[in-house]
């Protein structure tokens, strides 16, 4: 699911239907909190500024309203959500926070207090940090906040995160694209980061719980649109910076100003920043909090640009890469500390993931436990990644293996680096061994990244299939075409040999990479990862490319993994 600022709206112009997942995960125990406070903190007019009713709750969608909640109505790209207070106020709301219009607008449709301010997405996370008692300076009953953000490599980052913490003896939730993971109930994810009315609930569920530690992706969206406004984790990493988004921030550097918001006290407390590139430097040298630096880029290593001298001083540095199977092993080196690291995923970029992790996991212990010296935390971070391989975790839809002969993965590359990370981590070292893509590219996303995709394919592939993604409301044929454009014109320009094929059926373009593939071979499918549903004009199809991947492989007789089958 590629993250999409949006507001709920119903099928056909009816209300919309209650929600079951994560807008249902409250704590048992809230504090009440006065309207009048609510009003004050949002600066907000209306009647309701002088009303002692009571709020127990709070959301954003009003599919998930219950009795006593505050209902906050949030201008959309689409709609706007005074257009679901009806909905809200039967479902129970006590009152509804809105900007000027929807004010208007909801005075002559909901007998509710109604407060009026001008921008109600900006003090949603803080009013709702006070309702559920997820403040800052409140605490949060002991759990360790990590966050990452980066535009590649964030969600495997928090499933390492999340699995290096439980080997050390923690419990753990998780929030992420895939999932939500509350303990060991998992919960399915709509958003990269859920509203920050959901963050807060959920981070008080955790607090509730007696959770140790929880991580979560912190999206471009997230920060662009205040989904973790009120929230300051312990330690947050950084991860990269390539093209993508820019149809939201315009530019390159509007993309790395939002990213940045992350690195300041408002959000963190200490940092990670992978600097093996200008972007990554730049963030550690424009951070406004304490932050180590993490080199993971070696000369010669697994394809890798090389570490310029000047940067030879990382105060976390990966050494020794070296292929073990289809994933990797190396070294961290850091903080007077040499760790043994091992991931079964392939890739160098996996190995620039699991050092992130295992860094500000090591940071964490290493400022936050005084108990621990050094030499104590670094014999427990060893003893849980011999013991308990936590970066062979398995990762939905993340360089995620179906099939062995050919090697059939899927991933959820949809943006340039991505894409060619992925090509270059799947070719096989066998001597006439090809590589067969299947990919298109999303509609009514950066349309300048088609192309660019592409032609990346045409260059790193030797069959390529391009087809549909999730086309949304765009014209699936004009999306291929742009990236058919720049597929058959770096063919050309290169005098490559590339098979490039159009499918309008992205479940046909699969069968047909493996009736292509010869068990030598390798398939990638790339693009949608764990996603489930493929989105067209508004309708949602059921498709997974694992299952699809999976089906044809055992048709034409080639041997599967269970990938197919995994829960989603």
């Amino acid at each position: 699911m590629k993250d999409i600022h949006h507001v709920e709206q119903p099928p056909s112009g009816q209300a919309p239907a209650p929600l079951r997942g994560i807008a249902t995960m409250r704590p048992t125990h809230v504090n009440p909190v006065t309207l009048k406070r609510v009003a004050a903190i949002a600066g907000a007019r209306g009647l309701a500024a002088s009303v002692e009713q009571t709020v127990r709750g709070v959301t954003s969608d009003s599919r998930s309203v219950v009795p006593g909640d505050l209902y906050i109505a949030l201008p959309g790209a689409h709609v706007h959500g005074h257009q679901f207070g009806a909905a809200a106020a039967t479902a129970g709301a006590v009152a509804i926070l809105t900007d000027d219009a929807g004010a208007q607008a909801l005075a002559k449709h909901v007998d509710l207090p109604v407060l009026s301010c001008p921008d109600p997405r900006g003090v949603a996370g803080e009013i709702a940090a006070l309702v559920y008692g997820t403040a800052a300076n409140t605490g949060l009953g002991g759990v360790e906040l990590f966050a990452v953000t980066g535009t590649n490599g964030k969600t495997t980052t928090t499933y390492f995160l999340n699995s290096l913490l439980r080997a050390l003896g923690n419990s753990t939730g998780l929030i992420g694209t895939i999932e939500i993971l509350a303990g060991d109930e998992p919960i399915p994810s709509k958003l990269t980061t859920p509203e920050s009315t959901d963050v807060h609930a959920l981070l008080a569920v955790m607090a509730e719980r007696g959770l140790d530690a929880a991580s979560m992706e912190v999206s471009s969206h997230a920060l662009a649109f205040g989904r973790v406004d009120g929230v300051v984790f312990d330690v947050a990493g950084f991860t990269n910076l390539t093209q993508d988004h820019l149809d939201l921030h315009g530019d390159m550097e509007a993309y790395f100003a939002t990213k940045a918001e992350l690195f300041t006290p408002a959000h963190s407390r200490a940092a990670v920043v992978t600097i093996d590139d200008l972007w990554g430097r730049e963030m550690a040298a424009k951070a406004t909090i304490p932050v180590s630096t993490l080199l993971t880029a070696e000369k010669g290593a697994m394809g890798s640009p090389g570490a310029t001298p000047e940067f030879s001083g990382a105060d976390w540095k990966v050494r020794g890469t070296r292929r073990q199977g289809i994933g990797s092993a190396f070294e961290l080196h850091g903080r007077g500390m040499v760790l043994r690291v091992q991931t079964g995923l392939p890739g160098g970029f996996n190995v620039s993931n699991a050092a992130l992790a295992l860094a500000m996991v090591a940071d964490a212990l290493l400022d936050n436990t005084p108990t621990l010296d050094d030499a104590q935390v670094a014999a427990r971070l060893q003893d849980a990644l011999d013991r308990d391989d936590p970066f062979t975790v398995d990762v939905p839809g993340r360089m995620q293996l179906v099939g062995t002969a050919p090697v059939a993965v899927v991933d959820f590359a949809h943006n340039p680096d991505a894409l060619e990370r992925a090509l270059d981590a799947v070719r096989s070292p066998v001597e006439g061994s090809r590589v067969i893509v299947v990919f298109g590219a999303t509609g009514e996303r950066d349309q300048s990244k088609r192309p660019i995709m592409g032609a990346i394919a045409a260059l790193h592939a030797d069959v390529v299939l391009v087809t549909d993604d999730d086309p949304h409301d765009e014209d699936p044929a004009a999306i291929r075409a742009g990236v058919l454009a720049g597929a058959l014109e770096a063919r050309e320009r290169n005098g490559l040999s590339t098979v490039i094929e159009e499918s309008t059926s992205r479940a046909k373009a699969i069968g047909r990479a493996v009736e292509l593939a010869g068990a030598a071979d390798t398939i990638l499918v790339a693009g949608r990862g764990h996603e489930i549903f493929q989105e067209v004009r508004g309708v949602n199809i059921s498709l997974d490319d694992r299952v699809e991947l999976r089906a044809a492989l055992a048709h034409h007789g080639f041997p599967v993994t269970n990938a197919g089958t995994i829960r989603s």
